[in-house]
């Protein structure tokens, strides 16, 4: 699933198309259902954002349409009126270019439920000491499934999760009530520079993440990976270098 970086990267890609009055489509019948296409269609752009592992796309009048793209959409900046093979949900053109949403199961009006997101990893105004706070309240969960809940600090999956916890030497399986505040700031520290220097350079680097059976970079023991919480995500991680803190799988 795209993390929150990858939405941080759509909403720059789609820069060009706020200011200017647009005309949309939505190809792909599953799309018009919703009836973005037609609501937007001769508004105007007036920002793009990503919050978490959301983009929201401001238009005149107050009109605020939601993306997530869950495991397979993705947002393109194509040249206006580029031939294309395939049904995308929307497009967005503009005066030169055109955002085209590719595959993208949610396609929404509201954005009443970013009100229970947590602070985005990647927001400007991060205040890390309030993000631990709420991480406090995941209790007897470990933290590597505390990490990647929404509602307690947004935009950090599964991949910047393992590698976050890798980089600071911790376990995803580590109990967060068995954690000082200490390690519970680093580990969102640590995912907000590694998402931030993907974002810089587009080309994350993968220590732990779908290393399964492999050598760990660092120490050389074999990388462990299991299902972890309700949603079963698969945790990587090193269990020689990686403090298990309040105990889990062993490799």
């Amino acid at each position: 699933m795209p993390e929150g970086d990858s939405l941080h990267r759509a909403a720059r890609r789609l820069q060009p198309l706020v200011g200017q009055r647009l005309e949309a489509s939505s190809p792909n019948p599953r799309a018009q259902v919703t009836g973005v296409a037609e609501a937007v269609d001769g508004r105007l752009l007036e920002s793009v954002e990503a919050v978490g592992k959301n983009l929201l796309l401001r238009f005149e009048g107050g009109l605020v349409v939601r993306s997530h793209l869950r495991m397979s959409g993705r947002w393109r900046l194509d040249p206006r009126g580029k031939t294309r093979s395939g049904l995308p949900w929307l497009v967005l053109r503009g005066e030169e270019v055109e955002g085209v949403l590719w595959n993208g199961p949610v396609l929404a009006f509201e954005s009443r439920s970013l009100g229970r997101l947590g602070q985005d990893v990647l927001g400007t105004d991060l205040d890390v000491a309030s993000v631990v706070a709420r991480l406090r309240s995941a209790g007897d969960r470990p933290l590597g499934e505390a990490l990647q809940s929404q509602r307690l600090v947004a935009g950090i999956g599964n991949m910047w999760m393992a590698e976050a916890l890798w980089e600071i030497r911790v376990s995803p399986w580590a109990r967060v009530r068995d954690l000082p505040d200490e390690i519970l700031a680093e580990a969102v520290a640590a995912a907000r520079r590694l998402m931030q220097a993907s974002l810089a350079d587009g080309r994350p680097g993968r220590n732990v993440y779908r290393r399964a059976g492999r050598p760990c970079r660092r120490c050389g023991t074999i990388v462990s990976s299991r299902g972890q919480g309700d949603a079963n995500r698969t945790a990587y991680w090193c269990s020689g270098c990686q403090e298990e803190g309040g105990g889990g799988p062993v490799a």
